[in-house]
């Protein structure tokens, strides 16, 4: 796990925060949580600046809109978890539980009494007591499912976490060259992964073994 505190201004009361995931189901590269806090009298400015999703937006709005939500917020924070560790929580606890520990470090990593989190439980009550058993800090936190369409602070975090994991993806595509978006239903990524394994006879070190197309392959 690499967590990475990306800015931190003077604390301001009454902070609001959101937290979002990008590459859940990703089969190459990490998983990325990211969150954010801004005081109150600026969500209006992240509304002016149209944030949104970032699955609506192209990725020259989401490299513009980054730089804005930079310069807006008190904080923010990043906890990105390669392959291997998301494969390990797969196979003994599940990914739910590798994105409550991932939540809860960017939580306690950044300053706000409020937080909106993007659930990815069913049980929105459970996700929230995942969450907080691996909490050091006791704010407020609020699950909500599609917050990241329904909480514009929490919008502005799957911006975040969407353009750090593609920053990274780009990494690996600079060494491995057509690796594709990363994700399974993408047919140049999968191209990739079978080349790979039928030259080399096991998958990339930053490909998901845990993943059924993957397992299938091998």
């Amino acid at each position: 796990m690499e967590v990475s505190d990306i800015i931190q201004r003077p604390y301001l009361s009454k902070s609001v925060a959101g937290v979002d995931e990008a590459g859940r189901g990703s089969i190459l590269g990490p998983l990325v949580i990211a969150g954010l806090s801004v005081a109150p009298s600026r969500i209006s400015e992240l509304t002016r600046l149209g944030i949104r999703d970032s699955k609506t937006l192209t990725p020259k709005a989401r490299e513009s809109l980054f730089k804005e939500i930079v310069e807006l917020a008190d904080s923010l924070g990043v906890v990105k978890f390669e392959s291997h560790e998301v494969d390990r929580y797969v196979f003994l606890n599940g990914l739910n539980e590798l994105e409550a520990l991932g939540m809860a470090t960017v939580i306690d990593s950044i300053q706000a009494d409020t937080f909106y989190i993007d659930a990815c439980d069913v049980n929105l009550d459970r996700f929230r007591c995942s969450i907080q058993k691996y909490m050091l800090s006791t704010p407020s936190i609020y699950c909500l499912h599609h917050a990241d369409t329904l909480n514009i602070v929490v919008s502005a975090a799957s911006i975040l976490a969407k353009i750090t994991r593609d920053e990274e993806i780009e990494k690996i595509r600079k060494v491995y060259h057509n690796i594709g978006s990363g994700y399974p239903s993408d047919e140049k990524t999968m191209h990739f992964i079978k080349k790979w394994i039928k030259l080399h006879e096991s998958s990339p070190i930053f490909a998901r073994k845990s993943w059924r197309p993957l397992r299938a392959l091998l």
